[in-house]
């Protein structure tokens, strides 16, 4: 099985583009492993504090692993990437950074490390001590090369990037438009937990080993991508839901009626924030009932019980 190496710099990419040069060719249906560094390209370490989020050079965000090319492939093919295995490193971090997020500049910058062990994450400060996020990892970054154009890292394009969809975990199949030929795959971005909106700008950010394989489909057309995945929920949940005429503001009203529901009961704000942006969800619950949406944000109330 060949391996790739994603710390080493020569093997990553900062845009995409379509002249993007493959740092290694497969065959379809062979299996290849990648060793994926964390959103900040491997600049927070497990012994970072605070100051530290003021060295970070975004730029650096979310370095893709790639390009792989797969043999065989031409422009209007379809690539199947099936995640085998995401195998997430013995810890992570989770920040708030000023100008980011859907609460963006309301709270202090903040830093969590957490500890990764047994399947579950636990921060190692008095931060959201005593909390237990399970640990479920997903590829927050995969896509293939653009047609035309340059684009950066962070927003999603048709062609995938940064989609940061936790249905794009281990079994599932993620189907992708061919822009180019060689398909020129690419992955980053691993996260070990996320709710759905990661509304802190951050989930819980890990390095991992990712195991795939990647089979070509001839014949179809695809706009942009399909993954088939699952998903299942027989915990309890507690929904704070927020309702406007405008779907950005109602999920910014969700996220703040679940800040302040569950502040103040062992939680800081900030704690809280975090918290549903690791392990919360945010839902579009209703979008028919003109003029106004209703956006939920959900957390397992089993979460809330070791504050």
């Amino acid at each position: 099985m060949k391996i790739i190496d994603g710390r080493d710099e020569a093997n990553l990419h900062f845009k995409w583009f379509p002249e993007v040069k493959p740092i290694v060719k497969i065959d379809p249906d062979e299996f290849i492993e990648v060793i994926v560094p964390d959103s900040s390209t491997m600049q927070i370490r497990k012994e970072s504090e605070i100051h530290d989020l003021g060295t970070i050079d975004s730029s650096k965000f979310d370095a893709a692993v790639g390009a792989i090319e797969i043999s065989g492939t031409k422009k209007g093919d379809i690539l199947e990437v099936t995640l085998v295995d995401i195998i997430p490193e013995s810890w992570g971090w989770t920040a708030i950074m000023n100008d980011f997020g859907l609460l963006k500049n309301r709270f202090p910058e903040t830093l969590v490390i957490w500890d990764i062990y047994h399947g579950l994450a636990r921060s190692r400060s008095d931060f959201l001590k005593g909390v237990q996020i399970p640990i479920k990892p997903f590829l927050g970054v995969i896509g293939t090369a653009p047609e035309k154009g340059t684009y950066g890292m962070i927003p999603p394009q048709n062609f995938g990037g940064n989609m940061d969809n936790k249905m794009n975990c281990k079994g599932a199949r993620i189907l992708l438009p061919v822009n180019v030929d060689g398909g020129m795959l690419s992955i980053s971005d691993p996260h070990a937990s996320q709710g759905d909106g990661e509304i802190c700008g951050t989930a819980i950010e890990v390095s991992a080993r990712v195991k795939l394989k990647v089979r070509v489909i001839k014949g179809k057309k695809l706009l942009d991508p399909l993954v088939y995945s699952h998903s299942g929920c027989s915990e309890d949940i507690l929904c704070a839901m927020g309702i406007d005429s405008d779907l950005h503001r109602a999920s910014v009203k969700a996220a703040e009626n679940m800040i302040d529901q569950i502040s103040g009961s062992g939680l800081s704000p900030e704690e809280a924030y975090i918290l549903c942006s690791v392990a919360g969800d945010l839902r579009i619950s209703e979008i028919v009932d003109e003029p106004n949406f209703v956006v939920s944000m959900c957390l397992p109330t089993v979460l809330l019980n070791h504050t």
